[in-house]
């Protein structure tokens, strides 16, 4: 998938709802080429692994607090360890569906959705408003980065 195609219907990938708010809780788990990496522990120049390009260097890390909707996704619903443990994303954090859920509910073999998209009610649930202190990634580029074995989308500064 290239970032490039996101929000064009050429049958590959797609780009759903506001790329806001977005972003992951700390502990999060970013894939790096020095190893898995707590997402505090991220600075700028540091080099991540990323779906669409293979590395990106990161251009800086946004930290903020906001009250939002939040997602739940428990581990494994999204494929054999997607993610590897549960995880709480905010309802507008883009990830990225490649199983039955991207032809089901996009018409696609790949797309690039909120998380309140995926809303099932059993595996994956809204928690409701939460106050959330979220990182977020940020790049020359939108990439798709992996975190906490799930595929999410990151934004430009």
């Amino acid at each position: 998938m290239k970032p490039d195609m996101a929000g064009r219907d050429h049958g590959q990938s797609t780009l759903e709802g506001p790329l806001s708010p977005a972003g992951v809780l700390s502990g999060s788990i970013v894939l790096t080429l020095d190893g898995e990496m707590p997402i505090e522990h991220l600075g700028t120049g540091d080099r991540v692994i990323t779906r669409d390009t293979g590395t990106a260097i990161l251009r800086g890390v946004h930290k903020h607090v906001l009250r939002t909707r939040a997602v739940r996704i428990l581990a494994g619903s999204l494929g054999d360890t997607r993610p590897d443990r549960d995880v709480v994303l905010p309802e507008g954090q883009q990830i990225l569906v490649r199983d039955w859920r991207a032809k089901a509910l996009f018409g696609l073999r790949e797309a690039l959705a909120p998380a309140a998209s995926l809303v099932d009610g059993e595996f994956i649930t809204s928690e409701g408003l939460m106050t959330m202190v979220l990182y977020e990634l940020q790049f020359d580029a939108p990439h798709v980065v992996y975190v906490d074995g799930l595929e999410l989308g990151a934004g430009v500064q």
